[in-house]
């Protein structure tokens, strides 16, 4: 009986040796200034980890976050606060964090180029932390964030898990932090906006926390209005217009369209988007041959692309052909981010891109710049590799919307019918062909919102790509109109 209770201890402590250490909080604070509007603004930057725990009290996951607190405010429990994240899924929130709304961010050219490297940080005029407090968040398996212990992150990889998960963090900062009482925000870029229309419902029905606004840039909440799939004709007309504009920029219209101004192009291409087109492709085999023609000639003057291969392709161009189909005669590609930059494919006859090159141009910058910052300014010492876009959330479980398309779109509607005071800003970049915005423009224009409610949506427009706020002009305007949205949804505005 001895040996057997023996055996059972050493069964114990063997299993208390291969077991992985709980993770630790950690936060380093460190205090900084920024210009903004030639105001210097003092702050309080938080770098941390943030453990999620279950209601046993054991750790599920360890989040990092970087916080922006602004120091000369006198109730900062009344102080707006925003939440922002990127997409992917897989991603981090370096790109807002880094790109337009922090107070530091990546230099790079006028329209979006990087500077060779090493590059550089500079000071952010263009951050929004003159109008409210900002929580950047990696959700899991992103930035430094891992699951604990990390073979288990695969409970998180999913739509439904992924919401939940950040909620939890959002609510159990917004408890430390005592700011239940400040307006609250969400800022979402791609994926993020799918995830923060998932946390307008969350974070209202489960948590009871309602939210002052959702910030959403370069949407997607209706994945049918982006998926080309086999039977789903809708990407092929909402993704026309954004042909157009890239056809546009690279001068590969006819001169009476390139000589007129872009928005007058997109109404015209619009327009027949969502009559002619749509009319054609509803009929199918039934479209006689003239009707057929005409539909060929209108796309090919609409989308650089000749007649003989939009007959090819059944009237349907798919994006991830088109970015390699329009240059092909100059043996270049174009961006699926940002369509305005060219790529080169070692085999120019190849059906699909070799890689976005919208997305090689920044990802050296923003990881070399991010890695310095966190180590250098805010003193967060960590031999993690900080995960940029990362494939190890794959496969995501999409199972919550088996045999049909992810679609928040009706979370969102019903956030905004439950608490008349959300208002919704969407930011679109007529160059993007991830996030299109006519696909856009047609998810909110089937949101079924109530009247009374449809002017609490602000939709704004810039001549970029997904990531709008590489271009400078762009990003001029987008802290403008953030700003001003923020501003306009706090208790007590007259906007």
């Amino acid at each position: 009986m001895a040996d057997k209770k023996d055996k059972k201890s050493q069964k114990k402590d063997q299993h208390a040796q291969t077991k992985p250490p709980v993770p630790k909080e950690k936060v380093s604070t460190t205090r900084h200034t920024v210009v903004i509007g030639e105001q210097e603004i003092p702050y309080t930057a938080t770098a941390g980890t943030l453990l999620l725990k279950d209601e046993q009290g054991q750790p599920k996951a360890s989040l990092f976050y970087v916080a922006y607190t602004r120091d000369d405010v006198e109730n900062v429990a009344r102080r707006p606060i925003t939440f922002s994240f990127n997409g992917g899924p897989g991603s981090s929130s370096v790109w807002l964090h880094m790109g337009v709304i922090g107070p530091r961010r990546v230099l790079m050219d006028p329209e979006g180029n990087p500077l060779p490297p090493p590059y550089t940080l500079v000071n952010n005029e263009y951050s929004l932390l003159d109008v409210t407090d900002l929580v950047f968040i990696d959700p899991v398996s992103t930035g430094y964030s891992r699951a604990v212990p990390v073979t288990e992150a695969k409970q998180f990889h999913g739509v439904e898990q992924d919401i939940k998960s950040v909620g939890e963090f959002i609510r159990l900062y917004t408890t430390r932090a005592k700011r239940w009482a400040s307006p609250k925000f969400l800022i979402g870029e791609s994926y993020g906006t799918t995830r923060a229309a998932g946390l307008s419902g969350y974070l209202q029905n489960e948590l009871g926390m309602y939210l002052n606004g959702i910030m959403l840039v370069s949407s997607v909440l209706n994945f049918q209005s982006i998926r080309f799939d086999l039977g789903n004709d809708l990407p092929y007309i909402l993704f026309l217009p954004t042909y157009a504009a890239a056809a546009w920029f690279h001068n590969r219209l006819p001169a009476d369209l390139q000589h007129q101004e872009l928005r007058a192009v997109l109404a015209e291409v619009k327009a027949f988007a969502e009559r002619e087109y749509t009319l054609a492709l509803m009929q199918g085999a039934r479209l006689s041959d003239k009707e057929r023609r005409q539909i060929v000639t209108r796309l090919a003057r609409y989308s650089g692309l000749s007649e003989t291969y939009i007959e090819q392709t059944n009237l349907r161009i798919n994006i991830h052909r088109f970015v390699k189909e329009l240059l092909r005669d100059e043996r270049r590609t174009i961006g699926r981010f940002d369509a305005r930059f060219k790529g080169i494919d070692r085999d120019a006859a190849g059906e699909y891109h070799e890689y976005d090159p919208s997305y090689a141009i920044i990802q050296g910058a923003y990881t070399a710049m991010l890695n310095d910052y966190l180590r250098s300014e805010l003193r967060f010492k960590s031999d993690l590799p900080y995960e940029i876009l990362t494939g190890n959330v794959e496969p995501w479980d999409y199972s919550k919307f088996q045999n049909q398309y992810v679609n928040v779109a009706e979370t969102l509607r019903g956030a905004m019918t439950q608490n008349p005071f959300l208002k919704v800003f969407v930011a679109n970049g007529y160059y993007d062909l991830a996030t299109p915005f006519f696909a856009t423009e047609y998810t909110f224009d089937h949101l079924e919102l109530d009247p009374s409610l449809q002017d609490h949506v602000t939709m704004a427009y810039y001549e970029a790509g997904h990531m709008m706020y590489l271009h400078q002009p762009s990003l001029v305007k987008l802290k403008a109109d953030l700003a001003r949205f923020l501003t306009a949804a706090l208790p007590g505005s007259r906007e």
